[in-house]
């Protein structure tokens, strides 16, 4: 007998004071990247290159680039290594930033795809890395991330 898994959809907006040209740097360059989400990160950013950010220690987010149109849209596959505390497993989800110009800088939107039951703490993460991504990208510091702490 054969098994699905529902899935779902977790989508986030959020207004930066910035270019998309700026903003696109902070998905593709690994320096960028961690200022806003994760302590190491490794991007491959052409078709089927590696997308990996330790997100927290021992939390590592693991994938490939699918999809990149600079500076407009950028989509990827999203899991968890082996031993991160998610069942997600790498590249079960996807992932999709569209940057929309805007009159005061770029509208993210961020679309996830993935299983219903791991819907919540994508949604509560997304949350929380989108806000500090709009602090970085308008170029002023976003401190420490406080869940480097929990």
């Amino acid at each position: 007998m054969e098994t699905t898994t529902e899935t779902t959809r977790v989508e986030r907006e959020v207004a930066i004071a910035a270019s998309p040209e700026t903003v696109w740097e902070f998905f593709v360059d690994p320096d960028k990247a961690t200022r806003w989400m994760g302590i190491d990160a490794s991007l491959e950013p052409t078709p089927g290159g590696l997308y990996r950010v330790e997100v927290l220690p021992g939390t590592v987010a693991r994938g490939e680039f699918v999809e990149l149109d600079p500076p407009r849209r950028a989509v990827w596959t999203w899991g968890w290594e082996p031993g991160s505390p998610s069942p997600l497993p790498v590249g079960a989800s996807t992932v999709a930033v569209d940057l929309v110009p805007t009159d005061s800088g770029t509208l993210v939107r961020l679309t996830h795809e993935l299983p219903r039951d791991t819907a919540g703490r994508h949604a509560e993460g997304w949350e929380h890395y989108l806000s500090r991504l709009a602090v970085a990208a308008s170029g002023a510091d976003p401190g420490t991330d406080p869940w480097l702490s929990r």
